[in-house]
């Protein structure tokens, strides 16, 4: 089966993600074997959504993606375990919100995992999961400068074994 990761973007941003391969330097996969058996570890959910909780944390900045289309907005935000529907909020262009609103398990399935938990598959879940605009811009200074490293400290605080990617 072929997935075309470009379906749903304008045909004039094709060209600058399409065919372009790898980045110097990164053209081999990035592959850590998983020592832990599944229901020892403990495990972090990242979204690409642009979830954020709507009364404590600030949208992602959709006006300046709307006027630099090849920018997405390299922060993230941490989502607690205990989120409900009615707590959180889309900020994506590129994703039909009303879908992620009306169960926002379908990009961050948090609660799914702690029914995994539950029942002994996984050993447990961090207390706060990750979201991010997952539509970035192609070269990622910002991610590896700034957002991949706070990020991967916010998971180490809470002992997160693995993280699962959600993309949206």
């Amino acid at each position: 089966m072929v997935v075309d990761s470009y379906r749903f973007l304008p045909r004039s941003f094709r060209p600058l993600y399409e065919g372009r391969g790898p980045f110097p330097g990164e053209e081999a996969a990035v592959w850590t074997p998983f020592s832990k058996r599944l229901a020892e570890a403990r495990i972090a959910l990242l979204t690409s959504a642009g979830l954020y909780l709507k009364a404590s944390q600030p949208s992602f900045d959709l006006d300046r993606e709307q006027t630099h289309p090849d920018w997405g907005d390299p922060t993230w935000r941490s989502i607690p375990s205990t989120a409900v529907a009615g707590e959180i909020a889309v900020a994506h262009l590129h994703i039909n919100e009303d879908d992620l609103l009306a169960d926002p398990e379908i990009a961050l399935p948090m609660h799914l995992l702690g029914e995994l938990v539950r029942e002994g598959v996984v050993g447990g879940a961090v207390a706060n999961h990750v979201a991010v605009m997952g539509y970035q811009d192609r070269a990622l200074s910002d991610w590896h400068a700034t957002t991949a490293p706070a990020i991967v400290s916010h998971l180490r605080e809470q002992g997160a074994d693995a993280l699962v990617l959600a993309p949206a």
